[in-house]
């Protein structure tokens, strides 16, 4: 499966979660649903993967833990806020660097449209 099928892919699932359980919920939620929805797919994922950081060549310990890792390359990032911001980009931007990604989805299931809330990001 091309990155361009694996993203259409994980769209899909998180339309069907969302048009299933509606705007409004905890991250937690979604985020679990998803991994139900993904493995319907029989799509492989890892979820709250854990991302070392360094700095200066000296690790830092875990940084953060992905939401999901789909595939191996696709890191998808799960919010339930208002309205993106620039700044949750930037967070994916620097989990993509931090696992050595290309590309991120970022989720915001807290829209009445789901699509109004993704956003591809390359690194």
């Amino acid at each position: 499966m091309n990155t361009n099928e694996l993203t259409e892919l994980v769209i899909g699932a998180a339309v069907e979660v969302h048009r299933t359980l509606g705007p409004g919920l905890l991250e937690s939620a979604y985020a679990n649903a998803m991994a139900i929805e993904l493995a319907l797919r029989d799509c492989k994922f890892e979820q709250e993967v854990p991302l070392m950081a360094y700095y200066k060549g000296r690790p830092l310990g875990i940084a953060y833990r992905a939401d999901l890792l789909v595939e191996g390359r696709l890191l998808v990032e799960f919010k339930a806020v208002e309205a993106l911001q620039d700044v949750h980009v930037a967070q994916v931007l620097s989990y993509l660097r931090l696992c050595d990604k290309r590309l991120g989805l970022l989720i915001n299931f807290n829209q009445a449209t789901l699509l109004q809330g993704v956003r591809r990001v390359a690194n």
